[in-house]
């Protein structure tokens, strides 16, 4: 099991540096605009009908603004917006279905945002019902159906309402339990609030309930991280993660609203992440990765275990080699060895299907290198080991001869104990788990690179 973390501050704190989070490989600054909405449907089309799919919907609007918030959200009150934008993701999932394989099955579905409860239930249920009508899903007790709700935006019967329309698995932020740190990022959920809506999902018969957390955020200390983690831990979700909050208002408007001097300091951060660690996995949660925990017997952990655990754009995925289509603005798809992004303002997205387009306008298809160097990066971050021999017959290359310098930079991480490499196996140490986005990097062969596009200039986060 990989809930056994050495947390050694020193070596986070020496060897932290900025880095790609791998929810794919190569990152979207790689995408570039000559990868068009034919080479998608191209790729689409030769799926192969025996491939399952997940479905991606992003729903991008939000009633209030969270000052930390990265997303693609669209802030207001006018309902009429969702209204229209509905019309227009039902039309783009009529495009989608047609380009696909008659006979591929849903094995997943999950919506994100913004906040896809800013739908009202009987929009959710009118898209629910198209959904089906236009692809096939496995049943409820095979497939994996989530949706992010935001609690203070649905009751009880919402709640039940969301489970009679087939999701199976919920997931809620909560980011702290502090009502000043929750009045300083502009989120305030009473502990109640979070409290009813956990009751709610497990009287309603969701499989799994997740609680997102949040630290580095303004005015929060350690003393505010052990009281959330207490009440986290007594409310007792299936999964829980714990981000890193990344402080970049140059890139997100919101975040300018946050005053710097509010923030912790980096050993702050640094202890506040010890707690949680420390305390989730003495509560008995696994270390998934990144930044997952999961209880022993949830799905995500016996996925790790079988070594089916895949990582994509929505984190930990319990299905490994899957496609996934993404519908709705902004929202980027992964399928036969193509990535693809769908236009990220309102109004180009709804001229594109306007014009019985598919909204895609940018992409990248993957090279035999990158899917080798894929292969390679999702099992490091998925098994926390290499299995070279296997690596090796499967791509039918000399692992040591291939990644030679690699491997040269690998023995610096194994000197720092982040690693142990023997006779056909690399294995990720206790201590080098949380910082498994530095081991990925060194197989990373965009590394230092100009990004493809000008506009996609990308800072990316801290890998701890």
């Amino acid at each position: 099991m990989h809930s056994t973390i050495d947390f050694d501050p020193e070596l986070i704190a020496r060897l932290s540096q900025r880095g790609p989070r791998y929810t794919s490989y190569p990152t979207a600054d790689r995408f570039t605009e000559r990868f068009t909405a034919h080479d998608f449907a191209a790729a689409a089309s030769s799926a192969g009908e025996a491939r399952a799919l997940s479905l991606y919907l992003h729903v991008p609007f939000c009633e209030s603004l969270c000052y930390y918030c990265a997303c693609n959200k669209i802030i207001t009150r006018d309902r009429i917006k969702a209204s229209r934008y509905l019309s227009y993701l039902m039309r783009e999932i009529d495009m989608q279905a047609r380009v696909f394989p008659a006979h591929v099955l849903v094995e997943q579905l999950h919506f994100g945002g913004g906040t896809p409860t800013y739908l009202s239930d009987v929009q959710m249920g009118q898209l629910m019902a198209h959904l089906r009508s236009r692809f096939a899903f496995a049943r409820d007790e095979d497939g994996e159906y989530s949706i992010e709700i935001d609690p203070r935006t649905v009751n009880a019967a919402r709640i039940r309402s969301l489970r009679r329309q087939g999701f199976n698995r919920l997931s809620l932020g909560v980011q702290d339990f502090d009502e000043d740190v929750q009045r300083a990022i502009n989120r305030i959920q009473p502990e109640s609030m979070t409290r009813e809506a956990v009751a709610a999902a497990r009287g309603a018969g969701f499989r799994s309930v997740s609680i997102d957390l949040i630290y580095g955020l303004p005015l929060q200390d350690t003393t505010t991280m052990a009281q959330t983690l207490d009440k986290v831990i007594d409310i007792a979700p299936d999964r829980i993660s714990v981000y890193n909050y990344a402080h970049m208002p140059q890139l997100f408007k919101a975040q300018k609203l946050i005053r710097d001097q509010d923030l912790p300091d980096s050993p702050t951060k640094l202890a506040m992440l010890g707690q949680c660690v420390e305390r989730l996995c003495a509560a008995g949660y696994v270390y998934i990765g990144m930044d997952h925990f999961a209880k022993p017997d949830d799905e995500l952990t016996r996925a790790q275990r079988d070594g089916t655990l895949h990582r994509n754009f929505q984190g930990y995925s319990t299905r490994a080699d899957i496609d996934m289509l993404a519908c709705g603005v902004s929202a980027i798809s992964a399928v036969n060895g193509t990535y693809s992004q769908n236009e990220k303002s309102l109004e180009a997205y709804y001229a594109r299907i306007d014009r019985g387009e598919l909204p895609v306008v940018r992409g990248l298809k993957l090279s035999d290198d990158d899917l080798l160097r894929r292969d390679v990066i999702q099992m490091l971050m998925c098994d926390f080991a290499l299995d070279t021999v296997a690596l090796a017959e499967r791509w039918r290359i000399d692992v040591a001869a291939h990644f030679a310098p690699e491997f040269e930079r690998l023995a610096e991480l194994e000197r720092d104990g982040l690693l142990t490499m023997g006779a056909g196996r690399l294995e990720v140490s206790a201590k080098g788990r949380l910082l498994i986005r530095n081991i990925c990097m060194v197989f990373d062969n965009y590394i230092g690179r100009p990004a493809e596009l000008p506009l996609q200039r990308v800072r990316y986060s801290r890998t701890i």
